[in-house]
C-alpha cells in the first residue's frame, strides 16, 4: 500500500480520504449510527523517535502518501464524531499478515521464489525491522477495543510486542517452501536501506493501552509470519 501510494497518490486520496468522507456523510445523513471502528496504520507516526511508539506520540509526521491519507481520514472521523455525536475507535495497525493477504513482503517473497527458487530479490538492505501481527490477533483486538472502550473518541495501537527483520522473513519463507542455498540479492534501497521512498524502516508500537482492556497477542512477530506463510502456501 505504501509503495503504491508513491506511484499514484490520487488512488490513496480517493480510497482513503474521499471514501472516508463519503462514509461519514452517509452516517451524518442517516443519523442513527452509534459507533464507527476505523482501521488506520502505524505509518501515521512516520519515523518515530520513541520506540515502542505510544498513541500519544507527537508530532505525527507520516513520510508516505498512504500514511498521510490515513491520518487525514483519522482527523475527519474525529471531527465528525464530536460534531454529530457518535463514538469512534481508531486502530493504528502494525503489519497484519494472514491467509488472505494478496500483497506485502510475504506474498512478494513467495511469488518471486516460485518464479525463481534459486534467487530472491529483497528490497532495501534487509535490516528493516518491524512488528508483524497475525490477522486473528488483530480481529480480537478490534472486537475487544470496540466493545470495551468508553471514550467518545479512542485510539489504540495494535501490534505484536517484538520485531523481525526483512531478512529473517526471507529465511522463514525459504524454509517453509523447502528451499536452501537461496541467493539473496539486496537492492540496497533508498534513504539508508529503506525498501522504497516512504518505507518506515523501524517500527514497534506500544500496545499497553489495549492490553489494559485484556487483549494480548497470542503470537509474536516470528510466529505470526510463520503461520501466515504456511496458510498462504496451503491456499487457505
Amino acid at each position: 500500500e505504501v509503495r503504491v501510494s508513491a506511484e499514484d497518490p490520487k488512488v490513496h486520496y480517493e480510497q482513503n480520504v474521499l471514501a472516508t468522507f463519503n462514509l461519514l456523510e452517509a452516517i451524518r445523513k442517516v443519523g442513527s449510527v452509534k459507533a464507527l471502528a476505523f482501521a488506520s496504520t502505524s505509518t501515521v507516526y512516520g519515523d518515530a523517535l520513541e520506540i515502542p511508539t505510544p498513541e500519544e506520540y507527537a508530532p505525527l509526521k507520516p513520510i508516505s502518501v498512504y500514511g498521510a491519507s490515513k491520518l487525514a481520514s483519522e482527523a475527519l472521523i474525529i471531527s465528525y464524531a464530536y460534531t454529530y455525536g457518535f463514538k469512534t475507535v481508531i486502530y493504528r495497525l502494525a503489519n497484519i499478515v494472514g491467509s488472505r493477504a494478496r500483497h506485502g513482503v510475504i506474498c512478494d517473497f513467495i511469488r518471486k521464489l516460485r518464479e525463481n527458487p534459486k534467487k530472491l530479490e529483497i528490497l532495501g538492505d534487509g535490516t528493516q525491522t518491524k512488528s508483524y501481527l497475525h490477522v486473528e490477533d488483530c480481529v480480537n483486538a478490534i472486537l475487544i477495543g470496540t466493545n470495551l472502550s468508553r471514550e467518545k473518541v479512542e485510539i489504540f495501537n495494535v501490534g505484536s510486542e517484538d520485531q523481525i527483520t526483512v531478512k529473517e522473513i526471507a529465511d522463514i519463507v525459504c524454509e517453509k517452501m523447502g528451499l536452501s542455498n537461496v541467493q539473496y540479492i539486496f537492492t540496497g534501497g533508498v534513504d539508508g536501506g529503506r525498501g522504497w521512498k516512504g518505507d518506515v524502516k523501524f517500527m514497534l508500537l506500544n500496545v499497553n493501552k489495549l492490553k489494559k482492556l485484556g487483549w494480548k497477542p497470542k503470537l509474536n512477530s516470528r510466529q505470526a509470519v510463520e503461520k501466515a506463510v504456511e496458510e498462504i502456501l496451503k491456499g487457505e
